[in-house]
């Protein structure tokens, strides 16, 4: 067999084997998420110039309604939904009160293979502390923004992000043309980390159940569980909001909501093995006038144990 054979067979093995391994690394779904809402036709231009770029990507929504201007719900619903989506799912989020400023857009990809295409501007903060940063690029947006759209300062989203998103998933782009690496960190929201001191459990209510009113905290299980706690045992439940004392009851923790009689608190584990707080049949947040955020935090003592 001559070479020049035997180097356009090895040239086409490599690059079977390469092409398979970018094609995995993209797989043409692009997430949105924003506070856009849906009254209007904002969240369909974005995904109408993702399809300009590639008609048979894959587009969903995780959501678009993050309370306006609120980085902290954003960086929530990301941590609560990216991991469930596979390798080379792109999101892009856009929460961005500082659009037109000097705030970074970037792509971050994190070390489970999801991509992140955001503002630099605290969104990242939970989803790169639980997946970890493999790279972060910045948005080159001399040659990723949509073309004739340079004259606009107000809508990134459309015109840089979901652009940019879908030249990626499609794999029009790969990761390296995205921009310039930066370093493995991002813009942080501070917030009380999940923690034990004594006795006593702290953290944050990280976000509210919007359909039923109950508290999410970003207190853990296996946290929660080195108090040693027993279905029954009355918890005393603190909440602050910016230091302030603003709630305090006892309560037991419950495998059920019917545990406990109508409208009548409890400590439960919500659905991400988090603690978290109801009442049964009522909205905990609304009678009680409790928010979720970086500014609401929580203290769990088991008093009588």
């Amino acid at each position: 067999m001559g070479m020049k054979r035997v180097s356009r067979i090895l040239y086409c093995f490599i690059f079977f084997i390469t092409s398979h391994v970018y094609a995995a690394a993209q797989n043409r779904i692009v997430v949105f998420q924003s506070d856009f809402g849906l009254k209007d036709g904002a969240v369909s231009a974005m995904k109408g110039v993702a399809m300009g770029v590639a008609a048979d990507l894959k587009l969903y929504d995780l959501t678009h309604e993050i309370p306006a201007y609120n980085i902290w719900e954003a960086a929530y619903r990301l941590e609560q939904t990216v991991p469930y989506w596979p390798a080379g799912t792109v999101f892009v989020s856009v929460v961005d009160p500082g659009v037109g400023t000097n705030r970074r857009s970037v792509v971050l990809k994190t070390k489970t293979g999801q991509f992140i295409v955001t503002p630099d501007n605290g969104t990242l903060t939970l989803i790169a502390e639980l997946l970890g940063i493999e790279e972060i690029r910045e948005i080159d947006e001399a040659v990723n923004r949509r073309k004739d759209s340079e004259s606009s300062y107000t809508f990134h989203g459309r015109d840089v992000y979901a652009y940019t998103a879908a030249r990626l998933a499609a794999g029009s782009i790969n990761f390296e043309q995205i921009g310039k690496p930066l370093p493995k960190e991002v813009v942080k929201l501070p917030y009380q980390v999940a923690g034990m001191q004594g006795k006593k459990i702290m953290g944050t209510i990280a976000i509210l159940d919007i359909q039923y009113g109950n508290i999410w905290t970003n207190i853990p299980s296996d946290l929660f569980r080195e108090l040693d706690p027993e279905t029954g045992d009355i918890f005393r439940v603190t909440i602050y909001h910016n230091k302030r004392k603003v709630y305090q009851s006892d309560m037991p923790y419950a495998a059920t909501f019917c545990s406990v009689a109508k409208v009548k608190p409890l400590l439960f584990l919500n659905s991400l093995m988090q603690v978290s707080f109801a009442l049964n049949q009522g909205s905990f947040a609304m009678m009680n006038h409790i928010g979720s955020g970086n500014e609401w935090t929580v203290d769990i003592t088991l008093p009588r144990k």
